[in-house]
Protein backbone atom coordinates (compact mmCIF):
# COMPACT_ATOMS: atom_id res chain seq x y z
CA UNK A 1 0.00 0.00 0.00
CA UNK A 2 1.65 3.23 -0.73
CA UNK A 3 2.23 6.38 2.09
CA UNK A 4 -0.83 7.90 -0.19
CA UNK A 5 -3.09 4.92 0.18
CA UNK A 6 -2.51 4.06 3.88
CA UNK A 7 -3.44 8.22 4.78
CA UNK A 8 -6.07 8.34 3.30
CA UNK A 9 -7.13 4.42 4.72
CA UNK A 10 -6.10 6.06 8.25
CA UNK A 11 -8.10 9.38 7.44
CA UNK A 12 -11.44 7.10 6.70
CA UNK A 13 -11.33 5.14 9.93
CA UNK A 14 -10.84 8.26 11.59
CA UNK A 15 -14.14 10.02 9.70
CA UNK A 16 -15.93 6.94 10.42
CA UNK A 17 -15.13 6.99 14.18
CA UNK A 18 -16.01 10.53 14.32
CA UNK A 19 -19.44 10.37 12.17
CA UNK A 20 -20.53 7.43 14.56
CA UNK A 21 -19.80 9.71 17.51
CA UNK A 22 -21.33 12.03 15.75
CA UNK A 23 -24.60 9.94 14.94
CA UNK A 24 -24.81 8.99 18.74
CA UNK A 25 -25.60 11.82 19.70
CA UNK A 26 -29.71 12.55 20.61
CA UNK A 27 -29.77 15.75 19.80
CA UNK A 28 -28.02 15.50 16.10
CA UNK A 29 -30.52 12.55 15.83
CA UNK A 30 -33.36 14.54 16.62
CA UNK A 31 -32.56 17.37 14.57
CA UNK A 32 -31.58 15.28 11.21
CA UNK A 33 -27.99 16.18 11.24
CA UNK A 34 -25.19 13.97 9.79
CA UNK A 35 -21.39 14.85 9.35
CA UNK A 36 -20.66 15.43 5.85
CA UNK A 37 -16.89 16.41 6.12
CA UNK A 38 -14.50 16.97 9.09
CA UNK A 39 -10.52 17.64 8.06
CA UNK A 40 -8.42 19.69 10.55
CA UNK A 41 -9.56 22.79 11.18
CA UNK A 42 -13.01 22.32 8.95
CA UNK A 43 -16.25 20.32 9.15
CA UNK A 44 -19.56 20.76 7.23
CA UNK A 45 -22.87 19.28 8.80
CA UNK A 46 -26.19 18.90 6.87
CA UNK A 47 -29.29 18.80 8.16
CA UNK A 48 -32.26 16.98 6.34
CA UNK A 49 -35.11 19.56 7.18
CA UNK A 50 -38.15 18.04 8.65
CA UNK A 51 -42.05 19.04 10.41
CA UNK A 52 -39.62 20.05 13.78
CA UNK A 53 -36.84 21.93 12.23
CA UNK A 54 -39.24 24.30 9.81
CA UNK A 55 -40.91 26.19 12.42
CA UNK A 56 -39.62 29.67 11.28
CA UNK A 57 -41.03 32.36 9.19
CA UNK A 58 -42.66 31.27 5.76
CA UNK A 59 -42.06 27.40 6.72
CA UNK A 60 -38.33 28.39 7.25
CA UNK A 61 -36.08 26.47 9.25
CA UNK A 62 -36.40 27.76 12.75
CA UNK A 63 -33.53 30.05 13.66
CA UNK A 64 -32.43 28.21 16.82
CA UNK A 65 -31.73 24.90 14.91
CA UNK A 66 -29.51 27.52 12.37
CA UNK A 67 -27.40 28.49 15.53
CA UNK A 68 -27.53 25.05 16.95
CA UNK A 69 -25.66 24.37 13.87
CA UNK A 70 -23.30 26.75 14.06
CA UNK A 71 -22.57 25.56 17.38
CA UNK A 72 -22.25 21.94 16.62
CA UNK A 73 -20.33 22.44 12.80
CA UNK A 74 -17.61 24.48 15.25
CA UNK A 75 -17.26 21.74 17.48
CA UNK A 76 -16.44 19.20 14.35
CA UNK A 77 -14.27 21.22 13.52
CA UNK A 78 -12.35 22.15 16.43
CA UNK A 79 -12.04 18.11 17.57
CA UNK A 80 -9.71 17.89 14.56
CA UNK A 81 -7.06 20.37 15.73
CA UNK A 82 -7.32 19.73 19.78
CA UNK A 83 -4.20 18.12 20.83
CA UNK A 84 -3.04 16.23 23.48
CA UNK A 85 -2.98 19.13 26.24
CA UNK A 86 -6.33 20.61 25.07
CA UNK A 87 -9.24 20.57 27.37
CA UNK A 88 -12.42 22.07 25.73
CA UNK A 89 -14.11 24.21 27.89
CA UNK A 90 -17.57 25.33 26.16
CA UNK A 91 -18.73 27.69 23.94
CA UNK A 92 -18.11 31.30 25.78
CA UNK A 93 -19.40 33.42 22.69
CA UNK A 94 -21.75 32.16 20.12
CA UNK A 95 -23.54 34.72 17.41
CA UNK A 96 -25.60 34.73 14.50
CA UNK A 97 -26.59 36.92 11.48
CA UNK A 98 -29.73 36.12 9.44
CA UNK A 99 -29.21 36.80 5.83
CA UNK A 100 -32.56 34.88 4.51
CA UNK A 101 -34.37 32.35 5.21
CA UNK A 102 -32.96 28.99 5.12
CA UNK A 103 -35.46 26.96 2.36
CA UNK A 104 -35.16 23.51 1.32
CA UNK A 105 -34.98 19.96 1.77
CA UNK A 106 -31.05 19.68 2.79
CA UNK A 107 -29.53 22.61 4.96
CA UNK A 108 -25.73 22.91 5.14
CA UNK A 109 -23.08 24.35 7.76
CA UNK A 110 -19.45 24.47 6.85
CA UNK A 111 -17.14 25.73 9.66
CA UNK A 112 -13.44 26.70 9.81
CA UNK A 113 -11.26 27.38 12.28
CA UNK A 114 -9.83 30.89 12.16
CA UNK A 115 -7.53 30.60 15.29
CA UNK A 116 -6.79 28.07 17.56
CA UNK A 117 -4.79 29.14 20.83
CA UNK A 118 -3.97 27.74 24.28
CA UNK A 119 -7.31 28.98 26.09
CA UNK A 120 -9.58 30.31 22.78
CA UNK A 121 -10.66 29.16 19.24
CA UNK A 122 -12.35 31.57 17.05
CA UNK A 123 -14.40 30.03 13.94
CA UNK A 124 -16.74 31.28 11.71
CA UNK A 125 -19.64 29.31 10.63
CA UNK A 126 -21.64 29.29 6.95
CA UNK A 127 -25.52 28.03 7.09
CA UNK A 128 -26.02 27.67 3.09
CA UNK A 129 -29.63 26.52 1.03
CA UNK A 130 -29.43 23.59 -1.14
CA UNK A 131 -29.48 26.03 -4.26
CA UNK A 132 -25.32 27.16 -1.92
CA UNK A 133 -26.94 30.64 -1.07
CA UNK A 134 -25.37 32.23 2.35
CA UNK A 135 -28.75 31.94 4.51
CA UNK A 136 -26.90 32.60 7.81
CA UNK A 137 -23.17 34.04 9.26
CA UNK A 138 -22.08 32.65 12.71
CA UNK A 139 -19.53 33.24 14.80
CA UNK A 140 -18.17 31.51 17.94
CA UNK A 141 -15.66 31.73 20.84
CA UNK A 142 -14.55 28.58 22.15
CA UNK A 143 -12.58 28.47 25.51
CA UNK A 144 -9.68 25.78 26.02
CA UNK A 145 -7.83 24.66 29.33
CA UNK A 146 -4.44 23.01 29.28
CA UNK A 147 -3.74 19.73 31.55
CA UNK A 148 -1.19 20.71 34.20
CA UNK A 149 2.22 19.56 33.61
Amino acid sequence: MSMGALESAVMQTGLEELRARFDAQPLHRALGLELDEVRNGFARIALTTNGSTLSGVGGSVHGGVLAAMVDIAMLQALIATLEPNDIPNGTVDLNITYLRQAKGERIVAEAAILRKGRSIAVSEVEILDPEGRLCAKGRTIYALRQRPD
